[in-house]
């Protein structure tokens, strides 16, 4: 078993610098994180969630899975099954481009969202000799036996975006905070609506942990302000064209008694903007928005003036993980959990007492970029899905 250790806040802080996260995995994590294809000004220090933790950070040590480079990683991706996921393959493989020289082979397989084909591509990269595993699980329970044995075998394992329920069976789990996101739209809601005001809540898939993570802690932060009223919560699994019917609905019950729009992504978000605009509701009269990814929802708000804050579930997450990954085989000590930076992106004027930007919107959307293009993806300004390619060992 790695050992997790316990440091106060002086130390915490300074044995991540002296192990050398404090410059490359934590370090490197908030700056990709903040990249966007515009390359803009943003928070690129340690990320927040562990700045602010009221409880300690728990370090792992690593020290047993130290041995010389070159490294065989093996990759098990859950799937690309939509822009987000695909977004954040490449950053997998961009960033195993990046470490090249270190690494020996970097082994890919992909398990098109089935939990069953996963179990038996990391069987086979388990095979392979791979000094670590790095896994983006397509569910907790079913992938959960599988790290297990790999942990027991002795090789470290990864995890990212998605987790599995038992901690001894990863080293580190890198994603980005569900709750800190929510807390942080949807306090700038009921403060941008002076603490009153009729909301409607779209959250993303029903039952997926992302979705139901970010309402509960959405309605912590609501539930402080007796002024704000639930008029509807709708899931939306995610989809514009959901959000676009869902929200055309509550439009058609509610009319102009609709003060905000708390939205979990700008998935769902630009679809619920385009429901107003087709009803009929245009620039600064469609009521304040929340919402990050997508950069068609950047590009809406920017066009219509309306209230809006921004911020992104990053897939930069794929490159943290992989250079939390190398430090691991070197031998540093990393955190149990890594939560990559997020940056604030609120419009013009629209700072609120508690959030503010780290990003202004103009400076964020990509206009440049089409509607379906993620944001947060940490690859510089050149990246384009499209076109993307990676070269690193095999």
């Amino acid at each position: 078993m790695t050992s997790t250790l316990q440091f106060d806040r002086r130390g915490a802080l300074k044995g991540l610098a002296a192990a050398g996260i404090g410059g490359a995995a934590l370090a490197a994590a908030p700056s990709v994180a903040g990249a966007t294809a515009k390359a803009s000004a943003g928070y690129g220090g340690l990320p927040r969630t562990f700045l602010w933790n009221p409880d300690f950070n728990a370090l792992v040590d690593t020290s047993k899975f130290k041995k010389k480079a070159p490294y065989t990683i093996g990759f098990s991706n859950a799937s690309q099954a939509d822009l987000w996921l695909v977004t954040f393959f490449h950053g997998v493989q961009w960033a195993a481009e990046r470490h090249g020289k270190l690494l020996k082979k970097f082994i890919v397989t992909d398990a098109n969202s089935d939990a069953t084909k996963q179990i038996s591509d990391i069987q086979d990269l388990l095979n392979q000799d791979i000094d670590l595993l790095l896994v983006n699980p397509a569910t907790a329970d079913a992938l959960d036996p599988i790290l297990g044995r790999a942990t027991r075998r002795g090789i470290p394992v990864v995890t990212a975006a998605r987790r599995v329920k038992s901690d001894g069976n990863f080293v580190s789990f890198v994603t980005a905070s569900d709750t800190a996101l929510a807390r942080m739209s949807a306090t700038w809601m009921a403060e941008k609506l002076g603490g009153k005001g009729r909301i409607v809540l779209l959250p993303g898939l029903a039952g997926a942990s992302p979705a139901e993570f970010r309402l509960q802690a959405a309605k912590e932060v609501f539930a402080q302000f007796p002024g704000i009223e639930f008029i509807d919560t709708q899931y939306t699994s995610w989809s514009p064209a959901n959000g676009k019917k869902i929200m055309s609905a509550i439009i058609q019950r509610h009319g102009t008694g609709i003060d905000g729009v708390w939205a979990d992504s700008g998935l769902q978000g630009s679809g619920s903007v385009e429901a107003f605009v087709n009803a009929g509701v245009s620039g600064k009269k469609i009521p304040p928005h929340t919402g990050g990814d997508l950069n068609g929802m950047y590009k809406l708000a920017l066009k219509h003036g309306f209230p809006f804050c921004g911020i992104d579930y990053t897939p930069s997450i794929g490159i943290a993980a992989v250079d939390l990954a190398i430090k691991v085989l070197q031998g540093t000590a990393v955190p149990k959990r890594l939560d990559v930076n997020f940056q604030v992106v609120i419009s013009d004027g629209d700072e609120t007492r508690s959030i503010r930007a780290d990003v202004a919107l103009k400076d964020y959307a990509a206009l440049d970029k089409p509607d379906d293009f993620i944001m947060g993806h940490g690859m510089g300004p050149a990246y384009n899905p499209k076109t993307f390619k990676a070269n690193y060992p095999r």
